[in-house]
């Protein structure tokens, strides 16, 4: 079995990623700022967490000690300056300095969950720090796989509105409307952090559009 981190554990696609590792018995570990999730489901107690500003590595450089894979799956669909969440900041520079991070822990695969396109409404910056980043992990040496899914929808999808979320399911559900969406095909959370978890424990194609997640994550 391997041992995986997950940076976000505590988010959204995270909290999936970190259920379905433990779920087929690694060892999975979680860096975020939120730590361990206010939810009292069993897989829970499974994960080590650690709560952490993923800026200041020294506070967690050590849970990369004996790490076969990390999945990053940080970000933020909205800005808050005052408070530091900038997509630049979140989207782009988390990646690339946890990247280098574990690199330097000799970490064998890293596993980058970007985007395929950006949320309405929101700056170009959403996506152009996702690619800055994609752009700097390329070269590191690690087995480097980047995941571009569309919108992203699940019961506990903290941005958006529950009518967004709603909807986002009814159009993945009627495939003659979701296969005419390309990129821009909604995807459930379970589906992409199936794949993430998937390309961490067996990289194969450093880069995985909406279709190829869709397989991956069956």
């Amino acid at each position: 079995m391997s041992t995986l981190l997950v940076v976000g554990g505590s988010g959204f696609i995270g909290r999936e990623t970190c259920r379905i590792g433990v779920r087929d018995g690694h060892d999975v570990r979680s860096v975020s700022r939120g730590g361990r999730p206010a939810t009292d489901a069993p897989w829970v107690d499974r994960v080590s967490w650690t709560s952490a500003d993923l800026f200041r590595p020294n506070a967690w450089r050590d849970r990369l000690d004996g790490v076969d894979a990390v999945i990053h799956a940080v970000g933020t669909t909205d800005e808050t300056p005052s408070s530091g969440v900038t997509f630049e900041r979140l989207n782009g520079d988390s990646a690339i300095l946890t990247a280098l991070e574990a690199e330097r822990a000799g970490v064998e695969t890293y596993v980058f969950l970007s985007a395929a396109v950006a949320p309405p409404r929101a700056r170009h910056a959403y996506l152009s720090a996702k690619r800055r980043a994609e752009a700097a992990i390329a070269d590191l040496a690690f087995e480097q796989v980047t995941l571009r899914p569309g919108p992203v929808y699940g019961a506990d999808r903290p941005h958006g509105s529950r009518l967004l979320n709603a909807g986002l399911r009814l159009v993945d559900s009627v495939s003659p409307i979701a296969d005419r969406l390309g990129e821009s095909r909604p995807l459930p959370v379970e589906t992409v952090a199936r794949a993430a978890y998937r390309a961490a424990i067996d990289p194969g194609e450093p880069l995985l559009d909406v279709e190829d997640i869709r397989q991956l994550g069956r």
